[in-house]
């Protein structure tokens, strides 16, 4: 196992603090299902004090850097430090209907060494507070759960393949566009999911659980952390034109090298 950094234990920590308190909100959730006023404010109050623990754990740790957050957005750092990206809630839907398939990502970006703009992404813990499954990866030293190496799957055959996926919904994504690529994809495949968390769809990614994986109109925060997770587990993520960022947000396809091409060529043509 690789020796744990400094880096990946404080953002362990500070996603174990923030996780514990869902948990128990979680828990809460049932209860409020049949309430008159019904759990939608009670779950946005816990997403953002979630954030909240989440940027005061972060910022005690590493005073002057800046922050990406899904609630409070962007918050500068000192020049020439690096930024938190932060979902402090992955799978709202999910907790808001008692569903227990959630997680935390936190990523760690360094900025550009011209100063232009932010450049890789050095870091990554997703945590799921249900099943207490913390996925860590750092740039060049793996990818892992807990203590254990991850790697994707080695599936060849797209017959073979589990892709996951998330499906737009109102006011978010393109659903004609989704519905052109599932048209393409889903005959060739073994299954599509939807499980409703990008996050952990890409842990599961870089853990061979998924063998693939698409989705577009997400945001930074949805995917900083899981695609260094995909990439330290020898997988790849593209856009759909099969350009490589730091970052897919907009865009997102990951796969193992032979299932990315194949399943690029479909995505691609369905597009044309």
């Amino acid at each position: 196992m690789a020796a744990i950094s400094g880096l990946i234990r404080v953002m362990e920590r500070a996603a174990r603090k923030a996780g514990g308190r869902l948990r128990r909100d979680f828990g809460e959730v049932e209860h409020l299902q049949v309430s008159r006023k019904g759990p939608a404010d009670f779950v946005s109050k816990a997403d953002m004090r979630a954030e909240r623990t989440l940027y005061d754990e972060l910022s005690a740790a590493r005073p002057g850097w800046g922050f990406l957050m899904e609630e409070a957005g962007e918050i500068a750092g000192d020049p020439g430090m690096p930024r938190w990206i932060v979902d402090p809630l992955d799978g709202t839907s999910n907790f808001l209907h008692g569903i227990p398939h959630f997680a935390i990502s936190i990523a760690a970006q360094e900025p550009r060494p011209d100063g232009k703009g932010w450049g890789e992404v050095v870091a990554g813990v997703i945590y799921q507070p249900v099943t207490d499954e913390t996925y860590w990866a750092e740039k060049s030293r793996g990818a892992w759960l807990h203590d254990a190496r991850l790697r994707v799957s080695a599936r060849s055959r797209l017959s073979d393949a589990l892709v996951a996926t998330g499906i737009p919904f109102f006011g978010h994504g393109d659903f004609a566009e989704w519905s052109r690529i599932f048209g393409a994809i889903g005959p060739e495949v073994a299954g599509i999911r939807r499980f409703g968390s990008a996050a952990l769809d890409l842990a599961y990614v870089a853990q061979g659980r998924f063998d693939g994986f698409w989705e577009s109109g997400l945001s930074e925060w949805d995917t900083a952390a899981g695609c260094l997770l995909v990439r330290e587990a020898g997988g790849f993520v593209s856009d759909f034109r099969g350009r490589s960022q730091p970052i897919h947000a907009d865009q997102v396809l990951a796969a193992n090298d032979v299932l990315h091409s194949k399943l690029h060529k479909l995505l691609a043509g369905s597009l044309r």
